[in-house]
């Protein structure tokens, strides 16, 4: 058993390690796991921070002691002002009430029932592609996942309101992560926190429209499910309750598969090969016509494709806990009110798991390799009672929508190859991803 504070950086008075990881992003991450080791260790400004980067460790946190483990005031400080209490910043009571009464959206039942949707809007989207034309791939991505969360989780079409919806969303996730909202008192009256507000104010303003419309038409979608929605003693969801969950979907549910994807043909962009493959698996299992949930148990390459992607790329960098007791990890004393932070880009590129792990290679995706991995060796939905709520979701709409993208266009990079990551609650490109769209040939 080792007693003594883990090996990490020195850090500035007050202010400790903070803002060399701040503004070091994921290379100040990456280079803490080469340096020091399995467990690192810095003084924050809210107190002890300890970097895990081992698989077993982080199975401890996430896993098998999961209940020491809460959310804590980083993480509330980050996403508490856009998603408010909803099942991504909730603990306790709270949040398994909200998650039972979401979980029926995203039974395996439901989740069916969206495919051909999925589809559909990523064919709209190709009939409006000309050939030659120079597309913001990360732009239409994000459309088109909000647009597919919006009909399929609430029922309504944000078509019209998307270009202020997304302006909010790019205005308020990059500033969480900005080195003074983090460090500065939050009376602090930054010129970034004025921008989180009203960003704030146009996305309550559409969340606010989608209850309204349910109230009047409900259907059967998770906003209707939430009017609803009753316990026991008879009591409801209050709006504000409402109104955070709903926050907490359409931000988280679109935004992470549109960075995913995003990658995903960046990476196609640079490996003509790999590209050639999974056109041809879209060609034998689809024989030119839309994919199906049928047809999703047959693209197997199509899914290797997505899970390296989501590798290298993972479209969340990194989770946040807090220690609400003292514990022991990689042999080191945790002490309580210690902020834990586990690194999806370190561990998917450590190459002790993974070989030459900075290719992309989908075809390592084997049952012999998943079965030989550390457990928690590859967690993009992290695990344990916290994993993502809508990871069958995420993953049927990115095979399906990377399939009919690729059966009707080619996508050429044209943009700096060399891309750029700013790890925000997302894993989002620096620079915009600029494509050519060439349309595929019938024969």
């Amino acid at each position: 058993m080792q007693h003594e504070t883990p090996p990490g950086p020195r850090g500035l008075p007050v202010l400790g390690a903070d803002p060399a990881m701040i503004r070091g992003g994921l290379e100040f991450t990456s280079r803490m796991a080469r340096e020091y080791g399995d467990v690192v260790h810095w003084d924050g400004v809210r107190g002890h921070v300890y970097q895990l980067n081992h698989p077993d460790d982080i199975e401890c946190v996430l896993v098998q002691n999961n209940q020491n483990y809460v959310k804590g005031e980083s993480f509330q400080k980050i996403l508490g002002p856009l998603t408010g209490n909803g099942i991504l910043n909730s603990e306790g009571e709270e949040w398994r009430r909200n998650r039972h009464l979401v979980q029926p959206a995203f039974h395996p039942d439901r989740i069916e029932e969206y495919a051909e949707m999925m589809t559909a809007f990523t064919e709209e989207m190709c009939r409006r592609w000309s050939d030659g034309e120079r597309r913001l791939i990360h732009d239409d991505m994000m459309e088109l996942t909000l647009r597919i969360v919006a009909k399929a989780l609430f029922g309504v079409d944000v078509e019209d309101r998307f270009e202020e919806i997304s302006e909010a969303i790019d205005t308020f996730l990059p500033a969480t992560s900005s080195l003074p909202n983090i460090l500065l008192p939050e009376e602090v009256p930054l010129p970034s926190r004025r921008k989180m507000r009203e960003a704030r104010q146009t996305l309550d303003d559409v969340v606010a429209e989608i209850i309204s419309e349910r109230r009047e038409n409900p259907g059967n979608d998770v906003v209707s499910m939430l009017l609803s929605a009753a316990d026991e003693e008879g009591n409801t969801l209050s709006d504000d309750q409402i109104h955070d969950e709903i926050i907490t979907l359409l931000t988280a549910g679109h935004e992470t598969t549109a960075v995913s994807l995003t990658y995903t043909t960046y990476l196609l962009s640079q490996h003509p090969n790999v590209e050639r493959r999974l056109v041809a698996e879209l060609d034998e299992v689809l024989d030119g016509r839309p994919p199906t949930m049928a047809d999703v148990p047959e693209l197997t390459y199509t899914e290797q494709v997505v899970k390296e992607s989501m590798r290298l790329y993972p479209p969340v960098p990194r989770i946040v806990r807090e220690a609400v007791e003292p514990d022991t990890l990689g042999g080191y004393e945790i002490p309580a009110g210690a902020t834990i932070q586990m690194s999806q880009w370190v561990v998917h590129r450590d190459s002790r798991w993974y070989d030459d792990a900075l290719s992309f290679e989908p075809e390592r995706w084997t049952d012999e390799l998943e079965r030989s991995l550390p457990r928690l060796a590859y967690f993009p939905f992290a695990a344990g009672p916290r994993r993502c709520i809508g990871d069958r979701f995420a993953m049927l709409e990115a095979r399906l929508l990377l399939a009919t993208i690729y059966q009707n266009y080619h996508l050429e990079l044209v943009s700096d190859r060399n891309l750029e990551v700013i790890p925000t609650v997302t894993s989002r490109p620096k620079e915009e991803v600029v494509m050519v769209a060439h349309e595929r040939d019938d024969d």
